[in-house]
């Protein structure tokens, strides 16, 4: 058999609403038959993945520490909010800490960098295994509070 040419002018059809999409284009003599493809064939009861819980630092927040205050930064006056993405092992255990957003003083990131290393984490769950996760962490340094909260 010969397969037929492609002519531009001729439209896609769709061979009915939900059906795959079969495209016709005319050929040298023949006449063209449109005919639906065969929908996939279904798995049963395909296996649906673990749900993923990502890590957190809420359920534990209180058995962590707030980070001091800096007394250079208090003296100056200086408040902001520090953003800390934080790699949390399966055993809840920060492995990596960088600043995602800077509160603009040098001294309050170290400060809640140096804090958030000794924390512990609740970790993340993909099912019921704990794995390793990322957790961003906002940390708010204000002159009116005795501590960071």
């Amino acid at each position: 058999m010969v397969a037929p040419r492609a002519d531009p002018a001729t439209p896609s059809v769709a061979a009915g609403a939900g059906a795959p999409v079969t495209t016709v284009h005319k050929a040298d003599a023949a006449p063209a038959v449109i005919t639906p493809a065969a929908p996939a064939p279904v798995a049963s009861h395909p296996a649906a993945p673990p749900s993923y819980a990502p890590p957190s630092f809420g359920a534990r927040y209180l058995d962590n520490p707030k980070p001091a205050y800096p007394m250079l930064a208090r003296r100056r006056g200086l408040e902001g909010t520090v953003r800390l993405e934080v790699r949390v092992s399966a055993e809840g255990i920060p492995t990596a800490v960088r600043v995602r957003e800077s509160a603009g003083h040098e001294a309050l990131d170290e400060a809640a960098m140096t804090a958030v290393w000794h924390w512990r984490f609740v970790p993340a769950r993909r099912g019921s295994e704990a794995v390793e996760g990322v957790v961003v962490v906002p940390i708010r340094f204000r002159l009116g509070d005795d501590e960071a909260a």
